[in-house]
């Protein structure tokens, strides 16, 4: 659903003093339009041999600039090979697949790069809670928000929480009141908490939050890399067997 708060509005939420506005101009405009057009063509593509799949981070709450990926993710594991197939149909196939964790036990990902700002991604294997929900923080549209112009609100890696207007979006500070941040985007103030927290050290560390990254190579498949987690992981072989 669409979240616009005018300046008003915002400021009586609480956390007086603390919010930036920002207004975009034409151009800022058109290039979000110009992303969700390239998010709503993959993901009705995915959606014909059906594929569900939601856009997220600021292409979702619409802070975007002209270098911002446009990142569709699928929720659930899927046959890899029958993303793949579409990609390649819809899109001429692709520029670089990778496989990535952001930790030892956290879900193995798959990443098709239909180009370098366009990516499709995936779970190998299902998802925890825990690791959703990055996903409901970030900001999150399906098909049908993609389709009506929604935006939402969520946070960004610089830990500002994004909060729709109809002239562009506030900016709120999630560390300066977590309480307040969640209840702007929508989730448990818990889940916030622990993912500023992920940031900050990422911050404080210089790091990536890639704790491994495997480049597919021509003919390899998503199914034997994940082979290849599972032989040396068994953190990932616990979660599979439940």
């Amino acid at each position: 659903m669409n979240l616009y708060y005018d300046s008003v509005g915002v400021s009586g939420g609480g956390g007086e003093g603390l919010y930036t506005e920002v207004i975009y101009d034409e151009d800022r405009w058109a290039i979000l339009w110009e992303k969700r057009a390239i998010a709503q063509r993959i993901m009705e593509a995915l959606l014909r041999v059906g594929i569900d799949s939601i856009v997220y981070g600021s292409v979702a709450r619409g802070d975007v600039h002209r270098l911002s990926d446009v990142e569709v993710y699928i929720p659930r594991p899927v046959n890899p090979v029958l993303a793949e197939t579409i990609i390649e149909r819809e899109f001429g196939g692709w520029v670089r697949r990778e496989v990535v964790q952001a930790t030892p036990s956290y879900v193995p990902k798959g990443y098709i790069y239909i180009d370098e700002l366009s990516i499709v991604s995936f779970p190998l294997v299902e998802t925890l809670k825990t690791e959703a929900v990055f996903y409901d923080i970030a900001g999150r549209l399906d098909l049908e928000g993609v389709r009506r112009r929604d935006r939402v609100a969520g946070m960004n890696k610089a830990l500002k929480v994004i909060i729709p207007t109809s002239y562009g979006h506030s900016e709120f500070p999630a560390e300066k009141d977590p309480e307040l941040a969640a209840n702007l985007i929508g989730v448990d103030p818990l889940d916030l908490r622990k993912r500023i927290s992920v940031l900050m050290r990422r911050r404080e560390h210089g790091k990536t939050g890639v704790y491994s990254k495997i480049v597919l190579g021509e003919g390899e498949s998503f199914s034997s890399v994940l082979n290849q987690l599972l032989d040396r992981n068994p953190r990932i072989r616990r979660r599979i067997r439940g």
